[in-house]
Formats: structure tokens, C-alpha cells, sequence
């Protein structure tokens, strides 16, 4: 019955500690997705949150970090998923709503480091306990510019709040505003919009979490035969440490690259092929969804992670089982993962692969003063799965795959990455030129 669903089970028992008024008022549930990203955290030896990073390119000097530093923390005062925390009442977990704060760090580069190494040794020294939405500006001497990193827990931000993120960032900062300019009524306006999203979206992830809906994930994921260790062998020398990533721009995609997801999943599903061997059927993740349609649009983590079973299949079957898949996506990670070992399958929740992909066009620039940051990439940052690929649609189509080499030697990631391609020009761009 839909009472004995895990997501049911959750919320009466955050409703039997949320009976003491006083505790209650700065106390809220956390979603399904934020139930995933914390019980990742969990899992993670050295106890590390998966981090949504950014990096802007800006000219040397353009960037004021008392200023920033100020609409950094009018972001925190404004929206509640930043100045919660993720804490742990009675064996429940909840989010506890704090005082706002976030950091604003200049990185100084090492003697032979460069701006992307120091970033990505702050990254690496990232502290749970600290604030969710974190900022480093470092100097690239080399280059004459400043990358500014915008980095937020992913348990407090997910993709569909990046580009909020963005535009109040750059409002503030315009606007010279800090934690002070957030108005008792505006912020309390801001908290019951919250508190009621998170509300609705647990009561819309109980209602798909019914026998209906396992039912459903356990015959889909009933061929599921996860990867069990690493990846083959590498061919021609050893694998590194570290994490590995190729980038490339496919020019000139047309709009069906743009909007046919089932095309990057099949093209995904290629590589994971490619990796793991013929012999398994990898779990793919994907996030998908959003708030409930009588929720405001604020700033959290929502979206539900989908997880697609990699078999190998042509890409109009894959395409029914997507949109199958969607009628039942609203069913949080952790029930799906309950659901899969219903079938017998031995799978303990830990994605093969991750495949996100965002349209550029959706999302304003950061514009801080008179200057506009230009995206770049750092590679080398963990990442939350063996293998993960981003796809970015702007004028061009994006597409990065990175890897965790202490898993994937990079030989084997790069074939996967060039199958990857090859599926996805056969779907999508035919003979168009590549550059």
C-alpha cells in the first residue's frame, strides 16, 4: 500500500518531530532528491557533498570582492535553500534554516600553479558543515584575467535554480546590495514559498510512490546488471589519479540535437557500453522534473535523478521507454532503487553514469559591473559517478564527458567518448562538418 513507501514512511515521521511548534518553525523536510545527495554523502568515504560548479573568465581586475562579496550574501538572506543545512533530528533528516552566509575566498595560486589548479584545490578542501553557495576568485597572471568560480551543494541547488542563481547575482551586485537589503516581509514571503514547494513536492513524490509505480521501476530495471568494479584493463599504460575529461563542439547543431534527448541517452548508453563491456546493462542517471505546477519558482533542489538502463537497443525503442519512463518520474531515486532490488537486482543505488544537459539559452549571463564573465570548464574535479557527460545547447552543441581515472583508465574513456560522438552525429547532425 502507498503508506508503507518510503516517502510516506519520511514524512510521518518528520511530521512526529515537527509537532514541537518552536522546533518546527525553522525546520522543513528535505525532498527525495535532497534525500539522494545527502545519503550520497553518506556513502562517500571521505563524507564529501556533490558540488555544482561554475567558472567565469573575466578581465583582470574587474571584479569587486567587497561587492560581491555582499550579493553573495543577499543571495543567502533572500532564498531559504541557501541558508539551510542538512542536519539530522531523531534519526530524521531535515533542513535547519540558519543565519545567511556565504563565503567569498580570493585563491592565491601556488608558486607553478595556475588559476584552475588553485580552484581546484579549494574545491577539494570544500567543508560539508560550511555554507551551500561558496565563491573563489582567483588570478590567471597568464592570461590577465580573474575566473570566478560560483559553487553551490547540490543538495541545496539544482539545475533548474543555476540560472536564478545567475540573474539575482548580477541584479545584486549591480544594485550594490547585501544581506541587509532583504526586507522582513520579502523574506518571509520568500520562506512560505519555499516551505510550500518543498511541501508539494514531497506530497506529489507520495502519491508516485504507490505499488503502481514500483511495479513499473521493477520490470524496467529488472535487466539491470550494474558494473561491479572497474573498468577493463587500460590498453597501452596505466591508469592515472584523478579525474579525466575531453570536451568538444559540434557546430551548427540543429534543433532536433537540441530537443530529442533520447538521442543523447542513446548516445550515452554507447559509451557505457563501451566501457563496461557487452556483458553488463549500466545504470545511467539523468535529472528530470521540476516544481509542482502550483509552486513558485524558487531557488532548490527538486529534480528528481531517473535512472535509465543502458541495453543495448535501437534508438526508437529507446525512445518509447523514455517517455514510458517519464509517466513515472516523479518516483524519488530512493524508491526506484527499492523497486529494482524488489526484481532481485543486486544494485545498491550507485550510478554507472550521469547525463545532464542544459539549453545555454535558458540561462542570463553573470554580468558583475560593466563586465560580462565568459563560462569556462576546469577539468580534474571529482566527479559523482564513474563517467559523466554534459551536454550544453547554445549556438553550437557543447559536449563534455569526465571520468573518475581511479575507475576508468583513460585509453578505455576516450574510445567510450569517441562512440559517444559517433552516435550522436549518426542521430543528429548526418554529414555536417565538425570541427
Amino acid at each position: 500500500m502507498q503508506s508503507s513507501s518510503i516517502t510516506s514512511q519520511y514524512l510521518d515521521r518528520y511530521r512526529h518531530i515537527a509537532d514541537d511548534a518552536a522546533r518546527a518553525a525553522g525546520t522543513l523536510p528535505v525532498t527525495g532528491a535532497q534525500r539522494r545527495f545527502l545519503l550520497a554523502r553518506r556513502m562517500d568515504p571521505a563524507g564529501r557533498p556533490d558540488l555544482v560548479p561554475l567558472f567565469f573568465a573575466f578581465p583582470r581586475g574587474s571584479v569587486d570582492p567587497d561587492r560581491l562579496r555582499a550579493a553573495a550574501g543577499h543571495l543567502a538572506a533572500l532564498h531559504p535553500a541557501l541558508r539551510a543545512r542538512p542536519e539530522t533530528l531523531r534519526g530524521v533528516p531535515v533542513q535547519l534554516l540558519g543565519e545567511p552566509d556565504a563565503r567569498v575566498d580570493r585563491v592565491e595560486p601556488r608558486p607553478g600553479e595556475s588559476a584552475a589548479d588553485a580552484l581546484r584545490r579549494a574545491l577539494g578542501t570544500w567543508a560539508a558543515e560550511g555554507p551551500p553557495l561558496r565563491l573563489f576568485l582567483a588570478t590567471d597572471t597568464a592570461g590577465d584575467r580573474d575566473v570566478l568560480a560560483v559553487v553551490m551543494d547540490h543538495a541545496a541547488c539544482d539545475e533548474a535554480s543555476i540560472g536564478k542563481v545567475m540573474g539575482d547575482l548580477t541584479d545584486a551586485y549591480r544594485d550594490g546590495l547585501g544581506p541587509g537589503d532583504v526586507p522582513g516581509t520579502r523574506a518571509a514571503d520568500e520562506l512560505a514559498a519555499y516551505r510550500e514547494a518543498v511541501h508539494l513536492q514531497l506530497e506529489s513524490e507520495a502519491r508516485a510512490s504507490g505499488q503502481r509505480s514500483v511495479a513499473y521501476w521493477a520490470r524496467r530495471l529488472a535487466a539491470l546488471r550494474p558494473a561491479t568494479g572497474p573498468a577493463p584493463a587500460p590498453r597501452g599504460g596505466e591508469g592515472r589519479a584523478g579525474t579525466g575529461a575531453v570536451l568538444h563542439r559540434l557546430p551548427g547543431a540543429p534543433d532536433g540535437a537540441r530537443t530529442a534527448f533520447p538521442v543523447l541517452l542513446d548516445a550515452c548508453a554507447a559509451a557505457a557500453r563501451t566501457l563496461y563491456g557487452p556483458d553488463r546493462v549500466p545504470a545511467l542517471g539523468y535529472p528530470w522534473g521540476g516544481r509542482p505546477a502550483a509552486a513558485q519558482p524558487v531557488l532548490g533542489c527538486f529534480l528528481n535523478t531517473v535512472v535509465h538502463p543502458a541495453t543495448a537497443c535501437g534508438l526508437d525503442e529507446r525512445t518509447v521507454s523514455w517517455w514510458d519512463d517519464l509517466d513515472h518520474a516523479d518516483a524519488p531515486f530512493d524508491e526506484v532503487v527499492h523497486a529494482a532490488r524488489t526484481a532481485g537486482v543486486p544494485w545498491s543505488g550507485r550510478l554507472d553514469g550521469l547525463l545532464t544537459s542544459e539549453d545555454l539559452h535558458r540561462r542570463p549571463p553573470l554580468r558583475l559591473g560593466d563586465a560580462t564573465g565568459h563560462e569556462t570548464h576546469i577539468d580534474g574535479r571529482p566527479v559523482q559517478a564513474p563517467f559523466a557527460v554534459s551536454v550544453s545547447h547554445g549556438t553550437d552543441l557543447l559536449v563534455r564527458m569526465a571520468w573518475d581515472r581511479g575507475v576508468v583508465p583513460d585509453p578505455v574513456a576516450e574510445d567510450a567518448f569517441a562512440a559517444l560522438l559517433d552516435t550522436l552525429r549518426a542521430h543528429t547532425l548526418g554529414h555536417a562538418p565538425v570541427g
